[in-house]
């Protein structure tokens, strides 16, 4: 009967890290675990919606900016979906660790999506929610619009996975707000260089909150890390370009941060060479997750989307 226990996340009540981003849920397949969605904008026809998918063990509030800004952009009020996948944010966990799969939650995806009345889209998909998007391309190609990958592709760099693991299990450990956060700082500061101990501060919120104890709780599940623990830093993981492939039923936007440790700059090479339409993009001065806090890439992802959707739909309305 465990495994029948509906697995919800206990947050602090407005938490800053979700702020102006409401949610609703929707029930995944199973009939028994529910995804959180933000949905905002204009659903007009015409416009194809952005569908925002986090990295492995995140959450929507890594595209709150991007949101924000974005929707100020070109035909205003453009349509914006982000997805809290199972174990993540506000979520439920999946009843068991073994659950969890990209190809899960491509499929979660899209029953969101037809719960919500919506497709194609535009997926937007960073780290492991690129992998979401290339898999949710195999098997729903007519829902595609088009695909932004933003510091993911068909081989994932095992440094960044193993730093993630690593990362995370010395955070678990340790004890005080004041240790923790200082620590969170060191892990953040090397990724986003000259941001100040408070921008870092509200970035290490987006994955954990402080108890009443000070110890850091993360908003994921545990059993993420877990399904991790045997990669080594110099694992060559299996590629996955037919999956990449995939993506041709559609126009591609591929972003990649200067300093990730998720995707090599030569994987990134390659699939700018196997897609040369592709609109290629390097985000200067930071890794992963990308903050989405200079203009110039939204507005070079809403050139993509704007471009994308005129070109699907006919003139956004």
């Amino acid at each position: 009967m465990k495994s029948l226990i509906r697995r919800r996340r206990t947050l602090p009540d407005d938490y800053p890290a979700f702020a102006g981003l409401p949610v609703n849920h929707v029930l995944t397949s199973d009939g028994r675990t529910r995804l959180a969605v933000h949905k905002r904008g204009d659903f007009r026809p015409g416009r194809m919606p952005v569908v925002c998918l986090a990295g492995y063990h995140r959450n929507m509030s890594d595209f709150a900016a991007f949101a924000d800004f974005f929707q100020r952009l070109g035909p205003s009020n453009w349509p914006v979906v982000l997805i809290d996948l199972p174990g993540r944010g506000r979520a439920d966990d999946r009843a068991k660790a073994d659950h969890y799969s990209s190809l899960t939650d491509a499929q979660d995806v899209a029953d969101t999506m037809a719960a919500l009345g919506i497709g194609p889209a535009i997926l937007l998909g960073q780290g492991h929610g690129g992998q979401v998007a290339m898999a949710f391309a195999a098997a729903h190609p007519l829902l595609v619009g088009g695909t932004i990958l933003l510091d993911s592709g068909p081989v994932t760099d095992s440094r960044g996975i193993f730093r993630l693991r690593n990362n995370m299990q010395h955070i678990a450990q340790l004890r005080g707000a004041k240790t923790v956060s200082a620590s969170f700082r060191r892990i953040l500061g090397g990724d986003y260089p000259g941001k100040s101990e408070a921008e870092l501060q509200n970035l290490s919120l987006r994955t954990h909150w402080f108890d009443k104890r000070g110890r850091a709780r993360p908003l994921f599940d545990e059993a993420l890390l877990e399904l991790i623990k045997d990669i080594s830093f110099d694992d060559v993981l299996v590629a996955q370009w037919p999956l990449f492939d995939a993506l041709s039923c559609a126009p591609l936007m591929i972003l990649r941060t200067q300093l990730t440790d998720q995707l090599r700059r030569e994987t990134f090479d390659e699939m700018t060479r196997r897609r040369p339409d592709a609109t290629a993009l390097t985000i200067a001065g930071q890794g992963s997750p990308a903050l989405f806090d200079q203009h110039e890439e939204i507005e070079a992802v809403a050139d993509f989307v704007f471009r994308t959707s005129r070109e699907r739909l006919g003139k956004a309305a």
